[in-house]
């Protein structure tokens, strides 16, 4: 559990939250307030793993991250609130599972210890369950985004389905933030990782999701409704700065290989 010199009002500001709110409200802020993004990979800019530093990023800054990052910092926020936090290791499921699995540390997500309970708390897997999902039960598990459950898998492993469909398989067992170092450093700098492909930032509204992708501006709806278009350069960085509170001096883009 983090339990370093962190401003926890200043992080509790930039989402909007208050140090008594509920783990459930702390999520949803979060998720509203922080946007998953991976602008480092394509500025570029070095990607640290460290508490401080991805508080300073994502606080002073006002910037987002991928789940190391975003589970890192809001894991060090819920630690230093007095909450049992274990980072843990995840592998992304390929086509539900069918065609197997990501490698060890493809995604990390947060066990959240509550009166007994092992909940599973993820503000880094872009559209993902906004509340906190119990890992110790068996039954379907409603949630704004989906219907959510946890089934067993092999090796003490669990498989975390949204709407019937495995989304990735978590190892609960607990890890320490540099563990998930090399994982990082493949998505960030691999031509391999997803990661490389397009430029995305995306966070949750109160009536649905806003995305910024490539050059596309996309906004869902719950009652699934879709808007989608093309932005120019100044509406892009217009739009980073107004929707998302990201100040940049230049566009991300991806740099295809020659």
């Amino acid at each position: 559990m983090y339990t370093g010199p962190m401003d926890v009002t200043a992080y509790l500001t930039r989402i909007g939250a208050a140090a008594d709110d509920p783990l459930e409200d702390l999520m949803r802020r979060h998720l509203e307030a922080v946007p998953f993004e991976n602008l480092s990979v394509h500025l570029p800019e070095p990607i640290h793993l460290d508490v401080d530093e991805l508080v300073v990023k994502i606080v002073d800054r006002h910037r987002g991250g991928f789940c190391y990052e975003l589970n890192g910092a809001f894991g060090g926020l819920l630690g230093a609130l007095g909450y049992d936090v274990a980072l843990c290791s995840a592998r992304v499921a390929r086509n539900g599972g069918d065609d197997g699995f990501g490698p060890p540390g493809d995604h990390m997500a947060l066990l959240v210890g509550r009166e007994g309970r092992r909940l599973l708390v993820d503000v880094g897997f872009g559209r993902f369950a906004v509340g906190p999902l119990d890992v110790d039960r068996r039954d379907d598990q409603p949630d704004h985004a989906g219907t959510y459950a946890v089934h067993d898998a092999p090796d003490g492993d669990l498989d975390v389905l949204a709407d019937g469909t495995i989304v990735y398989r978590l190892d609960p067992r607990p890890r320490i933030l540099p563990d998930f170092a090399p994982p990082a450093w493949w998505h960030a700098t691999s031509p391999e990782s997803p990661f490389a492909l397009s430029v995305t930032c995306s966070r949750l509204t109160p009536t649905g999701r806003v995305t910024i992708s490539d050059d596309r501006l996309i906004e869902t709806g719950d009652d699934g409704s879709r808007a989608e278009r093309t932005l120019t350069v100044d509406e892009q960085l217009a739009t980073y700065r107004d929707v998302f509170g990201v100040e940049l001096d230049a566009v991300p883009t991806v740099a295809h290989p020659s």
